[in-house]
């Protein structure tokens, strides 16, 4: 729940700040007929309404399980996070592209008062912008010390979707702010109002592809992703070594939420073991997983006899699992 607070905070400053921006980039293109900045206006109030819709995903993810949704509503904040991406690419790139194709045929005269207006205004955006990007990049980099990775892998792949489409929606602002400055400043100097209609354009596809960034991570978990690739490595290798366990034949994972991973597992036991030792050996490998792995709050431990083909398929498992966390360490 710290955690929660924390990006909740992180998320009220991006919102209190794309509100502010919002009304002066809106006040100010419509005063200046600036293109860009009624681009950057769109863009802002998407990222208002997607902090809304952020908000509501911290609220709601952390319902109780009930008897319609017994694992709980973890995923709720990839759904809302998805909507957050959909907004930017409807309301934010879709009219940003729809003003600079307008603006290739428009004439209007660029005063030096719609100049110095439509700069104030940016400029008082690019800092506003800037400080909540900063703000969200502090809560990476203590999650990276927290986690005991590099800020890069951390940013890449935390868990918590609300905080990166935060840093998403920031650093497209930022980057979307100097295309807009650069199209106004080269207006200004050439006369040309093509410039502003092709930095709404270049606006428009920066936050299509942030918008598809943040849709494909949402929808990968709302499918069925799998958990960390060291983590099914650590969990295979700690049943293998569990006395009672002789084969390890399924391991599969599914991350329901930020902090919660669903975990089934199907053992071959070894010969001899009776009935009540079955039970007792359950209960205690099941206590030591969730021990050792506190995010494991959903585990499934499935007793079966193993045929030949499965304990080929066993010995392929640990040695598939091993390769890919091997693999994931080396890309961090």
């Amino acid at each position: 729940m710290g955690k929660d607070t924390q990006t909740k905070g992180t998320v009220f400053v991006a919102l209190a700040a794309n509100l502010v921006i919002a009304v002066a980039k809106a006040v100010g293109g419509l005063i200046s007929t600036s293109p860009a900045l009624l681009s950057e206006a769109a863009h802002s109030v998407a990222d208002t309404l997607n902090e809304i819709f952020l908000l509501a995903a911290l609220r709601r993810s952390r319902r109780r399980p009930d008897a319609q949704h017994p694992f709980g509503y973890g995923k709720e904040r990839y759904f809302w996070s998805l909507l957050a991406a959909v907004g930017i690419f409807v309301m934010g790139g879709c009219f940003s592209f729809y003003q600079g194709i307008t603006a290739f045929h428009e004439h209007e005269p660029h005063t030096l008062k719609a100049f110095l207006i439509a700069t104030a205004v940016l400029v008082i955006s690019l800092i506003a912008e800037g400080s909540s990007l900063v703000k969200a990049l502090l809560q990476v980099r203590g999650g990276a010390r927290e986690h005991g990775r590099s800020f890069r892998t951390e940013l890449r792949e935390g868990e918590d979707p609300t905080l990166r489409t935060v840093i998403g929606e920031d650093s497209a602002a930022v980057l979307g702010v100097l295309l807009a400055l650069a199209g106004v400043g080269l207006h200004w100097a050439t006369g040309g109002r093509q410039w502003e209609a092709w930095a709404s354009l270049a606006i428009a596809v920066l936050l299509m592809f942030v918008a598809y960034r943040l849709g494909k991570d949402c929808r990968d978990t709302l499918i069925g992703e799998a958990a960390d690739p060291r983590l099914r490595q650590r969990a295979h290798e700690l049943l293998t070594r569990q006395p009672e366990i002789d084969t390890v034949t399924a391991l599969l994972t599914m991350r329901l939420g930020v902090d919660s991973v669903l975990l089934a597992v199907r053992v071959d036991l070894t010969e001899g073991i009776d009935s009540e030792t079955v039970e007792e050996a359950a209960v205690r490998i099941k206590s030591t997983l969730a021990e050792e792995f506190p995010e494991l709050d959903q585990i499934f431990l499935d007793v079966t006899d193993a045929t030949a083909e499965d304990r080929r398929e066993a010995h392929e498992l640990g040695r598939s699992l091993r390769a890919e966390a091997a693999r994931h360490e080396g890309r961090n």
